[in-house]
């Protein structure tokens, strides 16, 4: 008898993982935490994801070829990455989002303006509108162009510890040795800010 509860619970719970299974769409955006040090860390400090989640990096979704690709800001430029090569920057649970059906009709101007950027630089100096691009800089130009007008938000930037006055260390020395400014204030946008817009939907983990 216990052996056959013990294989009913093995089977519904087979069940249960497999309805959760997520099949990815062109346009779904993927949200994850890379271990990138203390820049990751005080990113996570000063923004807030889905149900309070830390998200530091996104990609979209592209399908091609029957291969599932993630069109990415990351590294050195633009690229498109492997799904494989995507999930392999984190060991935590990524979510996926998917633009609420009224939407989606922007999702293949989105790509199609993703792709026309593929070999951008990456945005070293994260500064909006500067002919380089990260990660979620280059998501919300994507729809901004497919929609025409915004369709995500910007928000102030702050590299400042919560309550503080003064500047993460590791952002301060960053900047210097860029030798700009640290732009604090200016327009910007992150990936747990575009986890939590109400245009699309989490569908779960990946």
């Amino acid at each position: 008898m216990m052996k056959h509860k013990i294989l009913f619970y093995l089977l519904l719970f087979t069940c249960l993982n497999y309805a959760q299974k997520i099949e990815l769409k062109d346009g779904d955006l993927i949200f994850q935490s890379m271990n990138c040090g203390e820049l990751c860390d005080a990113i996570n400090q000063v923004t807030e994801g889905y149900k309070g989640i830390d998200f530091n990096h996104m990609g979209m979704i592209v399908i091609q070829n029957d291969s599932i690709l993630v069109l990415e800001a990351s590294g050195s430029e633009v690229k498109l990455t492997s799904l494989e090569t995507f999930k392999s920057y984190t060991n935590q649970t990524m979510y996926v989002g998917r633009l609420k059906k009224r939407f989606q009709k922007l999702i293949p101007k989105a790509i199609e303006f993703g792709k026309k950027q593929l070999g951008t630089p990456y945005d070293n100096a994260y500064l909006y509108d500067n002919d380089s691009y990260y990660c979620s800089e280059l998501i919300y130009d994507c729809f901004l162009q497919a929609n025409e007008k915004p369709f995500f938000k910007l928000y102030p930037m702050t590299f400042k510890a919560p309550g503080s006055n003064d500047y993460f260390k590791a952002w301060a020395e960053y900047y210097q040795k860029l030798n700009i400014e640290i732009p604090e204030g200016k327009p910007g946008c992150n990936p747990g800010g575009i986890s939590t817009s109400k245009k699309i939907k989490i569908l779960g983990v990946l």
